[in-house]
């Protein structure tokens, strides 16, 4: 009898150690999510598709679905590269490299609320260090935050010097994963650094590499604040991409239906990403196992 109580706790517990954590899960990931999309379908108390119909037909909404997918086209591949040159060049053994791998992450420390407002300051026409800067050299002052040819631009290159050092650490990471016996063996075979790099290492890390450019367009595809904080979507909606417009829809509009199906397409884009990664990920296992 006791064999058998000891046997159903044994296999409850696994399940009760993990009930917290899925409840919170349920509660504030899954139940809001849902929340959100029934929303989207309902208009002046009743079920309707009409919410997006009108959205299909709504300049501001194509406009920022269109600023939204521009950006992250320039802002992912940037950011990834980056980060891959980063953390190849602090993964090498040199004396006082670890100085240098925190210089390059002291960005993430920094609330992404201070960096825009600090940014903000730093690009001020007048007085911004940028443009002294730019004034110095000759090129003369810049609007930055303020042109709307290079108000969406300038975000990418703060939102790439905010992000790069958290992604670098993923991919460094990754690398030291990599046995070092088999560098040597290239090299032995007379293999060169770009050739080891292309052949060797990006494959040996590229579950590292599909993690950090989905999560990264995840987060890219929710990046709002310097938006809100710096150009409030300008100029002349440049920078209105599409989480800034859920927000203005949802806390300045009040119109929650108009939310709720922004967010569920917002949504799905993302979630559409995640299943090209799980995808490609099933493709190398089977691949691996094939």
């Amino acid at each position: 009898m006791k064999t058998d109580q000891t046997s159903t706790y044994a296999k409850a517990a696994p399940y009760l150690m993990l009930a917290p954590a899925l409840a919170i899960i349920l509660i504030f990931k899954i139940y809001p999510i849902l929340s959100v999309f029934v929303k989207s379908f309902i208009r002046d108390g009743q079920f309707s598709l009409k919410t997006y119909y009108i959205l299909s037909q709504d300049a501001t909404f194509w406009n920022s679905l269109l600023t939204t997918l521009k950006m992250n086209v320039v802002m992912i591949p940037l950011q990834v590269i980056l980060s891959i040159i980063l953390a190849l060049l602090v993964n090498l053994q040199l004396k006082g490299i670890s100085v240098y791998r925190t210089l390059l992450y002291l960005p993430v420390t920094m609330a992404i609320s201070v960096a825009s407002i600090t940014w903000r300051m730093m690009a001020n026409y007048n007085s911004g260090v940028f443009n002294s800067i730019l004034s110095a050299t000759g090129i003369g002052r810049q609007g930055l935050f303020t042109d709307v040819h290079q108000a969406l631009w300038f975000i990418v290159i703060m939102a790439t010097w905010k992000g790069c050092g958290y992604w670098m650490m993923f991919i460094l990471a990754g690398l030291k994963g990599v046995d070092t016996s088999i560098y040597e063996s290239a090299k032995l075979d007379g293999a060169g650094y770009f050739k080891t790099l292309f052949s060797i290492t990006l494959p040996m890390i590229k579950n590292s590499l599909l993690f950090v450019i989905v999560a990264n367009t995840s987060a890219n595809m929710l990046l709002f604040a310097p938006m809100q904080l710096i150009t409030d979507g300008g100029p002349q909606n440049s920078t209105n991409v599409l989480m800034y417009e859920i927000y203005k829809s949802a806390f300045r509009n009040g119109n929650q239906s108009r939310a709720g199906a922004l967010t569920s397409i917002l949504l799905i884009i993302v979630l559409t990403v995640v299943i090209l990664q799980f995808k490609l990920l099933n493709r190398d296992k089977e691949e691996e196992n094939g």
